[in-house]
């Protein structure tokens, strides 16, 4: 088959990481390639460099049988090649289809941006996948998993003959995603080579030809996936076996169903967004919450920590009832949040990884005069580091540096330092490999098993199921279904998420 790119021997330097090590292998037109591994083994690097945003250190990349030689990607994208970043690239204070068009705006014949076409365009496209979005506000205002699909239409508009998706689907929920890989298949059509960074083992299996894994930064393999088990390809990606059963043992619900409540949240309401929600929180238990994209999930715990401000709401912790009218009451009261968006809302990506983790409880490092000891700083930060496996060469290396699922570590390891009772963990796997997935699910077993409350936002029905002690599944801004996770189905639950009641 004839070959799109040839890398041969590309290396990469960082300030104190090789984040690729002399790396080479080949990529087919019109396939779909997997670039697999686990979080810091190189992929996202190797996929910039393909795409003009990084140069590399060493090597050579040949293009269709010639020299590849790019210094940005607007250079990139003049030979074809696009790219749908894992963390995007929009302009927060833009419009959705002002940022579909940045910098190919479409014009009329006087030289003005013809807004209306642009507008007619993107909605095409959006219904191309079968999404419908509001095109005329900010989107700062979208759901991340909204950002995710203008991020997608926008690498479309170039036309490109190759597409670079880096973990694509991340944010998306199942329905989102299958409609997602239809258009997969209608590009592939077309004779489109695209290059898939995922986690996500069966969509491995279900749309690519070929695959290739890295570890460490170093070239392990490439083959067919036809010709790889899904376990043999975990292996591959992180040196050792991981069972089929990637969740950890969690006790029976019989076992917790009779502890304390200690959250009570009733008649949580902001219009039709969150529509009169009501919960209880029990001692040592994880309570996950499952919808579609849009159903009120996420906002209905930023009303419950105070970050929006609700029309109603009752709140009451260990018996008592409480005022929360920020985050930062909620932080008082015991209760943190660990973010859907790490770049954004979770981390200060200038600062170090030490500076991340121990800033949220500068207490627990500073002396008994008040100031800041750096032996206790360095080894609180040591610690979390150690306990979470976060891959960095330093605490003192800037969090921007590190991969996405160390930096959405790094959050976990802030939050972890404080003296939070309640966690909530909004998306907590997103981006993440399957052997530091089951690190954080492990961790978070140990939070409620120790006494912590827990609960969990995922739009992944496995991990709900496989995590959560009890479910609650939201439809329109309402409670639809209450089940128990060791005891229901990812069908039951996408029963009550697509707005099912009983006996129906």
């Amino acid at each position: 088959m004839k070959k799109i790119f040839e890398i041969s021997n590309i290396t990469k330097k960082f300030p104190g990481v090789i984040a690729l090590n002399q790396v080479s292998f080949d990529i087919n037109i019109g396939e779909v390639h997997a670039l697999v591994g686990e979080n810091g083994a190189g992929k996202s690097t190797l996929m910039k460099i393909l795409a003009g945003i990084y140069q590399p250190t060493k090597g050579k990349i040949f293009y269709k049988g010639k020299l590849m030689i790019v210094s940005d990607p607007k250079e990139a994208q003049k030979l074809g090649i696009s790219i749908i970043h894992q963390e995007f690239s929009l302009i927060p204070y833009l419009n959705a289809y002002e940022n579909i068009f940045l910098g190919k705006e479409l014009r009329k014949k006087n030289g003005l941006l013809n807004r209306k076409l642009m507008k007619k365009k993107s909605k095409e496209m959006l219904e191309n996948i079968n999404v419908k979005i509001d095109l005329d506000i900010p989107v700062s205002r979208l759901t991340v998993a909204q950002q995710q699909l203008v991020e997608i239409v926008k690498a479309l508009t170039e036309n490109p003959e190759v597409l670079i998706m880096d973990e694509p689907t991340a944010s998306l929920t199942e329905n989102e995603t299958n409609k997602f890989f239809e258009l997969i298949k209608k590009l592939q059509e077309n004779n489109v080579t695209m290059i898939f960074i995922s986690h996500h083992m069966n969509e491995i299996f279900e749309i690519c030809d070929r695959y290739t894994c890295l570890r460490d930064g170093e070239h392990i393999n490439t083959g067919c996936v036809k010709d790889i088990t899904r376990k043999e390809l975990v292996k591959m990606m992180v040196g050792r076996e991981i069972g089929d059963n990637n969740y950890p043992e969690r006790p029976h619900y019989e076992q917790i169903k009779n502890n304390d409540v200690i959250l009570r949240a009733k008649s949580l309401k902001r219009g039709k967004i969150v529509d009169d929600i009501s919960f209880d929180l029990r001692r040592g238990e994880i309570l996950g919450i499952a919808g579609l994209v849009g159903a009120g999930r996420t906002e209905t715990i930023r009303l419950l920590i105070g970050a929006d401000k609700a029309d109603s709401k009752i709140i009451n912790l260990n018996g008592n009832t409480i005022e929360i009218k920020s985050p930062n009451d909620a932080l008082k009261y015991g209760i943190g949040l660990v973010p859907e968006n790490r770049k954004t809302q979770g981390l200060i990506l200038g600062m170090t990884v030490k500076d991340n983790i121990t800033f949220s409880n500068l207490k627990k490092s500073c002396s008994n005069i008040g100031l800041i000891n750096k032996k206790k700083e360095n080894k609180v930060a040591d610690d979390f580091v150690k306990m979470l496996s976060i891959k960095t060469p330093t605490i003192n290396q800037k969090v921007k540096n590190l991969s996405g699922g160390n930096q959405q570590k790094v959050v976990l390891a802030k939050w972890m330092n404080t003296k939070c009772n309640i966690l909530i963990f909004d998306e907590p796997t997103r981006g993440i490999d399957v052997g530091a997935k089951y690190e954080i699910h492990k961790l978070m077993r140990e939070l409620a098993n120790e006494g912590m409350c827990i609960i969990m936002i995922s739009s992944e029905l496995p991990e709900i199921i496989g995590v959560s002690d009890r479910i609650i599944t939201v439809y329109n801004g309402k409670i639809t279904g209450e089940m128990i996770g060791e005891d229901t189905s990812q069908e039951e639950v996408m029963h009550y998420a697509t707005g099912g009641i009983n006996n129906e």
